[in-house]
């Protein structure tokens, strides 16, 4: 393409007058997905009740979809840059919207993780087309980071009001309504995209997909979680776990192999190999795996131990995202042109370890305002000031034609840490809560207290796994300070560049669900 043809390219997006209003519709799309993923964990208990599912099996419904998610994410990007981005966003706005209506009527626990799971498919194939379409809509660097703002922001949003109407839902009216809120949000945003979205010409990849690569990453990654589960039930010594984890390296070690050699890589290798790059994927996805499962205890903790209802639960979340955007609005973006980025990120995972640390004090009796209350704002805050520079090192360096999968790897890593950690640390809890009752039932002479002892069983288990993710909160900061050494954003030279080359350096919002 000559330089002719690229600024006319460039500027033909820009001049669309219907580019804002396809943000809405966008940024609509993107709030029902963040919402789905707050939204079904106050929901769980009472799904959990209504429709047999075991305490071990119970994570599944929140892994499913993470795993399906984070494994498919690459291949969602790779596929919307082969489709067609407006497609892809509509087919997966539609797909969600079935999934949704799937696990809203389901009867039993094989249909509930059927329909999580297609959730985590059709999401995976809609972030990525949603964001590549903000991309290439809003060319003019000042347009596109007020686009981006105005995206991010109603995605951060998004989990408060996740939070407080999965309460409202699940108390007022049924907990399958927290699936079925999702279609009219879908319907809405799908015929907006179809009519008001038009996509630019000659922005599609037309390589062959990385089959292979596709196949090897998704069942490793499967297999890595599915071990983690069976490890509760059947004890990590067994010999299906075992073989699990052994099958998990084996896979995961040919992906790495396969993408090495293949022509068009769903991941080429030279994204993560960077260490600041690496540094930031790794330590994000720790950082997760530790809030992914202690999210999921407290949520049990308020309603089953100290009998919240779904909607006090709900707004007893909201420090943690108070902490969050004052820490990302206020501390991450205004410091992170002026220190290092390892400034930042190391001491925001050691204060949000501090807030989870707080947490390994719960007993039955805790109250809410001296622990739980400062706990989450702590984490909040730590882990809202690292994410907005771990954000801008996504991409740091990054070539053009990798920009987006760099951005892919962000999510990817926060979707499967998110699966792990959900795993494992139901794990840990699950078997330090059977241990502790299995120790203690025998003196419990009444019923009341026998049920006394599986309460204090629970909140054992929960305060076990607790401490695991205060380790893994550490090791991510220890991560950083070892392996991101970029120094302060060169903040002039971006603004001093023109093109897609600096617009691609932008950093793009992600968000874990």
């Amino acid at each position: 393409m000559s330089e002719t043809d690229q600024a006319t390219a460039s500027k033909a997006p820009a001049s669309d007058p219907n580019r804002w209003k396809a943000l809405v519709f966008i940024a609509l799309a993107q709030l029902m997905v963040v919402l789905d993923a707050t939204i079904v964990n106050i929901a769980l208990p009472s799904a959990q009740q209504d429709l047999g599912i075991s305490d071990g099996n119970r994570q599944w419904v929140v892994t499913a979809y993470a795993l399906a998610f984070g494994g498919l994410l690459l291949f969602g990007g790779r596929i919307a840059d082969l489709w067609g981005r407006k497609r892809a966003f509509v087919v997966g706005l539609i797909g969600f919207a079935a999934a949704s209506a799937l696990g809203g009527a389901a009867t039993n626990e094989a249909m509930m993780f059927g329909a999580r799971a297609l959730q985590g498919v059709f999401g995976a194939l809609l972030a990525p087309a949603a964001l590549s379409l903000l991309a290439v809509m809003f060319t003019d660097a000042k347009e596109r980071a007020k686009a981006f703002g105005i995206y991010g922001a109603i995605a951060g949003g998004g989990g408060a009001v996740g939070f407080i109407l999965g309460g409202v839902l699940t108390e007022y009216m049924d907990w399958r309504w927290t699936f079925f809120v999702n279609i009219p949000f879908a319907i809405i945003a799908a015929l907006g995209a179809y009519f008001v979205i038009r996509e630019p010409e000659g922005g599609r990849n037309r390589n062959p997909l990385d089959i292979p690569g596709v196949l090897l990453s998704t069942l490793g990654l499967v297999a890595l979680v599915y071990g983690f589960t069976r490890a509760e039930s059947d004890g990590w010594g067994d010999s299906v776990t075992v073989g699990m984890f052994v099958a998990s390296a084996v896979l995961l070690l040919a992906f790495v192999v396969t993408e090495a050699k293949v022509k068009a890589p769903l991941l080429p290798l030279r994204v993560i190999t960077d260490r600041n790059r690496g540094g930031v994927y790794l330590s994000l996805g720790i950082a997760i795996i530790a809030m992914f499962g202690t999210f999921l205890f407290l949520t049990y903790y308020l309603q089953i131990v100290k009998g919240y209802s779904p909607i006090s639960t709900g707004f007893a979340f909201m420090p943690m995202i108070v902490g969050m955007m004052v820490g990302s609005t206020q501390i991450g973006t205004r410091l992170m042109t002026r220190v290092p980025a390892r400034l930042l990120m190391g001491p925001g995972f050691l204060v949000a370890a501090v807030g989870m640390l707080l947490m390994t004090q719960l007993e039955i009796g805790s109250s809410y305002a001296s622990i739980i209350l400062p706990a989450m704002l702590l984490l909040g805050l730590g882990m809202g000031t690292a994410f907005m520079p771990a954000m801008s090192l996504a991409t740091l360096g990054v070539e053009p034609r990798d920009a987006g999968v760099a951005s892919a790897m962000v999510n990817t890593s926060q979707q499967v840490g998110g699966a792990i950690g959900t795993a494992l640390l139901n794990t840990i809890a699950a078997s330090a809560t059977t241990s502790y009752i299995a120790d203690n039932i025998g003196s419990a002479t009444s019923r009341s207290q026998q049920q006394l002892v599986q309460l204090q069983g629970q909140v054992h288990g929960y305060t076990n796994a607790i401490w695991f993710a205060v380790g893994m909160l550490v090791l991510a900061a220890a991560i950083v300070v070892t392996l991101v050494n970029a120094g302060k954003p060169d903040m002039s030279a971006t603004a001093a560049g023109t093109g897609d080359e600096a617009e691609d350096e932008l950093p793009v919002p992600v968000i874990a669900h």
